[in-house]
Order: structure tokens, then C-alpha cells, then sequence
């Protein structure tokens, strides 16, 4: 987990705290991380303006004033059940991470009793999807996406031949039921398709991307449409 997603999910855990709050120690423990480190990170937070509260002495902590709260989603059970269904069956889909700190985001202001309704319905629902790619690999190339940084990947060609690009990231494209990362390959200077599952490692770089267009790419497939919002 890089920071960027950790500061978003260290966000949810104060909110779903509640009042009550979460110590330096326990959210260390949670994310895997150093209390000093965790201190860094509230600070950030408080920084850019989220209202965090922090109590010192016996039964202190850090949370979130009640005015950062999200207000009641009225969603039915069956919606709830199609938001984790969807997430749980598409752990390969970029921004997967981002998509299930939405998800506890949502269902925390529900309702008890809805909530309650889809997790029973959730028992109703199985998935069985192996994740082939690294979620180290899928962290790194999210960042430079929203970045547009360059990045150094070692990539498994068509013959398995390891190659090392430096590619500048344009979007991420499911196509064939396959994610891939279209980018601009300083190695072959053009546009090119990486399939996520070949990618062995992604280092992420301070470099600018040059700015090349998504009308680069080309006439997409026939049925390919941005997700819209």
C-alpha cells in the first residue's frame, strides 16, 4: 500500500472509530507501519484540512469531529449486495483498493438494519477469482496514471523474453477480459499495449510524462467506451 492509498484508508479507520476514536498504537498495528510513521500521517491529514482530533493521557487517541461524517445513503439491500459483489469478483481492476475504501465508506452510514439484510444476502453470493496480478505492480502504476510520472517496468514480451521500458502511462484498457496499460514507450518510441499479467515489476520515477494524447493511442476496439461517472 502506498501512501496516497494509506492516508485515504487511514481516513476511513478514524471515521468508522467514531467518537471513541483509534490510538497511535492500534492504527501502527492496522497499516503495518511505524506510531511514528502513523504521526506523520495524521499530520499530513490535518494539514490539508481534515478535522482531526487528537487526546492525549489515558484512553486518548485520534479521530474525526462528527462534521466529517458522510450524511445517510439510502440504498437498498440489494444495491449493497450488487457494490460488494461487483468489488469482491474484479480484484485485477485497477483502483480495486480505492474501490473497496468506497465501499466500507458507504455501508458505514447506512442503516443498521439494511446493513444488516445485505450481509446476510452477501452469504448468497460466491466468487472465485485468483488475482494474477500484483498488487504491488497495480499500486504503483495507479499513482503515475494520476501523477503522469514515468515509469521503469520489467516486462515478459509475447516469446517470455524479460525486457526493461520506461514508459509513460496513458490509460488502463480491458480488452479480450484482460487489463492492460496503454502507454507511450520511450524504449520503442510509440504508443504500446502491456498486459498487467507480464508486467514483473513497475519502479515509479519523479519524471514528467511528455504530455502525449490520449487521441494517440488510436480508434479503440468497438465496444470500448470510457467507464464515465
Amino acid at each position: 500500500m502506498n501512501r496516497t492509498e494509506r492516508l485515504h484508508s487511514l481516513t476511513e479507520s478514524l471515521r468508522r472509530a467514531g467518537q471513541r476514536g483509534r490510538t497511535a498504537q492500534q492504527l501502527a498495528d492496522e497499516f503495518e507501519v511505524t506510531v511514528r510513521t502513523i504521526k506523520r500521517d495524521l499530520a499530513a491529514l490535518e494539514a490539508g484540512g481534515l478535522p482531526v482530533w487528537g487526546r492525549t493521557g489515558p484512553g486518548g487517541g485520534y479521530g474525526l469531529t462528527e462534521i466529517s461524517s458522510l450524511p445517510p445513503v439510502n440504498l437498498t439491500a440489494a444495491q449493497a449486495l450488487a457494490l460488494s459483489a461487483v468489488v469482491a469478483a474484479s480484484p485485477q481492476t485497477p483502483f480495486s483498493d480505492s474501490a473497496r475504501a468506497a465501499m466500507s465508506k458507504v455501508f458505514d452510514v447506512m442503516d443498521p438494519a439494511t446493513r444488516l439484510r445485505a450481509a446476510e444476502l452477501s452469504q448468497r453470493v460466491w466468487v472465485n477469482v485468483g488475482a494474477t496480478v500484483s498488487r504491488r505492480v497495480l499500486s504503483v502504476l495507479e499513482q503515475a496514471i494520476i501523477d503522469q510520472t514515468t515509469v521503469n517496468l520489467t516486462y515478459l514480451d509475447a516469446k517470455h523474453h524479460e525486457t526493461q521500458r520506461e514508459v509513460e502511462p496513458m490509460i488502463f484498457a480491458l480488452a479480450e477480459d484482460r487489463w492492460r496499460l496503454i502507454a507511450w514507450c520511450r524504449l520503442r518510441d510509440e504508443v504500446r499495449w502491456f498486459n498487467l499479467e507480464r508486467i514483473q515489476r513497475a519502479t515509479a520515477t519523479r519524471t514528467p510524462c511528455a504530455g502525449h494524447h490520449i487521441d494517440e493511442i488510436g480508434t479503440p476496439p468497438d465496444r470500448a467506451r470510457p467507464v464515465g461517472m
